[in-house]
């Protein structure tokens, strides 16, 4: 890029015309310099953009690949909802609670038997509370005697942090549970804030939250 500057022009009577003669020797310089570039001239310009076919994404046949085509070729693995005949299952209760628990549990034994897993092949063990539930969990998780381990348990907010302690633990315990074992240990511990809450979840309006965590545990067996 040139670059012009105008003098100042000097003292005397003659400044209009000396001021004239300066700027109009400036134009023509300047005129001169841009005759060389026209709107038609090509600029130099660089741009870091791609050049091949491959880097464009254009296969032989000169078709841009699709997003589609590269995700069919993903391997996917998803559980089934057939059938589970011949699977073996435990599920670890809490007793506190009962009235919570106990529909839970009926709930995820009636999901088994729906999806063909017959009785003699659940197991179900009776814990005093939430607390203890992944202590067990892990225990039968470790004997390899189960496809999967389902967890039911009811904690509920009271007046103090009781509650939160409780909750995490049950929380942690299970998932701990199915860390060390090897074997899917299915969360289905209902954490509310009252008794009204827990029963909807219970086989009320919101559904049988026992019956969800089975279908859970039944959709894990073909990881294993």
């Amino acid at each position: 890029m040139a670059s012009f500057s105008i003098s100042a022009p000097p003292a005397c009577c003659g400044f209009r015309l000396a001021a004239t003669k300066c700027i109009r020797s400036s134009l023509v310089h300047l005129k001169s310099k841009s005759a060389h570039f026209s709107d038609s001239t090509p600029l130099p310009l660089s741009f870091s953009s791609p050049s091949t076919p491959q880097e464009l994404g254009i296969n032989k046949r000169g078709n841009s690949r699709s997003s589609f085509a590269q995700a069919a070729a993903v391997k996917q693995f998803t559980g089934s909802l057939t059938r589970a005949e011949g699977l073996r299952f435990a599920v670890v209760v809490a007793r506190f609670n009962e009235i919570v628990t106990k529909p839970l549990l009926e709930g995820a034994l009636d999901t088994f038997r729906k999806y063909s897993v017959r009785d003699e092949d659940i197991d179900v063990v009776w814990v005093p509370g939430s607390f203890e539930i992944g202590v067990v969990a892990e225990r039968l998780g470790k004997s390899q005697k189960y496809q999967a381990i389902l967890c039911i348990g009811a904690v509920i907010r009271g007046d103090t942090t009781h509650y939160d302690a409780v909750a995490n633990s049950a929380a942690s315990g299970v998932l701990s549970a199915g860390i060390n074992s090897g074997v899917p240990c299915i969360f289905g511990v209902l954490t509310c804030d009252n008794m009204d809450q827990a029963l909807n979840r219970a086989g009320g309006k919101s559904g049988n939250k026992g019956a969800e965590a089975a279908l859970t545990a039944v959709s894990w067996y073909i990881f294993n």
